[in-house]
């Protein structure tokens, strides 16, 4: 769809399951099964967002999906469907991977960052998008370098390591302007260096709001997920956030939602509520 002078295109990278407890932490289950339905393992089915973004004779992706590293006993325990790939999802905007001129990540958890690298058929891991800078926060980058014993499920190696000292790596200190009219906010709660991306064009406005608000469910404030490090700044991240993308008609675009990916707030019985919006407009 049309965004001022840019287009801005929801694609995939297919799809995952996460347990939804962890999804939804506090809320019980009896609360949250009604919108997003679990398997016999708990799990909810969970979109793999990636926005492509055509801006000034750019292509520009945020974040990158899962890609083809992941293991049998990964996909297993994800259940793991790339159908379709973000490959194949660029096919269908006449793209390929060396079209990219910049990619940016809201932050390096695996379904995030794991299709900026890929491996070929000898096992070698080289970036998948050759021609295209990366951006990052500088703090997120050190975490993901160093990760504990509770993040390093998350934070995988392969997915960042080979842009270490590469010119192609960009590393920012807070909120950021990438190019005219695309910018990154800091949006800690998820981790500490969560970043959304603001996009702006004759006077339309939309954010990508990654993990910090990931499904329309979120949208409520005590739907805050277990996987976040920093719950109470999620909270209040997620707070004001919202107030700024009612008052200034903010689009907003979900990373996660299997249904719905982009919509504008309305205020009813005080609290927020989603009009969505298709990609034809």
């Amino acid at each position: 769809m049309k965004l001022g002078h840019f287009e801005i295109y929801p694609i995939t990278d297919g799809s995952l399951y996460l347990d939804g407890g962890a999804m939804f932490g506090v809320v019980p289950k009896v609360i949250w099964e009604k919108h997003h339905p679990a398997d016999e393992r708990n799990r909810i089915r969970l979109e793999l967002g990636v926005l492509l973004i055509k801006a000034h004779g750019r292509n520009i992706l945020v974040d990158t999906g899962i890609g083809n590293k992941c293991s049998d006993k990964f996909i297993d325990i994800y259940g793991v469907e790339r159908r379709p790939s973000i490959e194949t999802s660029l096919l269908n905007h006449g793209l390929t991977s060396s079209d990219i001129d910049l990619v940016i990540n809201t932050h390096f958890h695996f379904d995030h960052a794991g299709g900026n690298t890929r491996k070929d058929d000898k096992g070698r891991i080289f970036p998948t998008f050759s021609e295209a800078s990366y951006f990052i926060q500088k703090g997120e980058w050190e975490a993901a370098q160093d990760p504990n014993e509770r993040t390093k499920g998350s934070y995988l190696l392969e997915n960042y390591e080979v842009l270490s000292g590469q010119p192609c790596l960009n590393l920012l200190d807070g909120d950021s302007e990438i190019l005219k009219g695309i910018s990154v906010i800091r949006t800690p709660g998820h981790t500490a260096h969560h970043q959304a991306v603001f996009i702006e064009s004759a006077g339309e406005k939309a954010v990508f709001l990654g993990d910090l608000i990931p499904t329309v469910s979120h949208l409520s404030l005590p739907y805050i997920m277990g996987y976040d490090l920093f719950p109470l700044t999620t909270l209040e991240t997620k707070r004001r956030l919202l107030e700024q993308a009612f008052e200034a008609h903010w689009l907003l675009i979900f990373q996660h939602d299997p249904k719905i990916r982009m919509g504008y707030l309305k205020h009813e019985q005080g609290r927020f509520l989603l009009d969505e919006v298709h990609e034809n407009g």
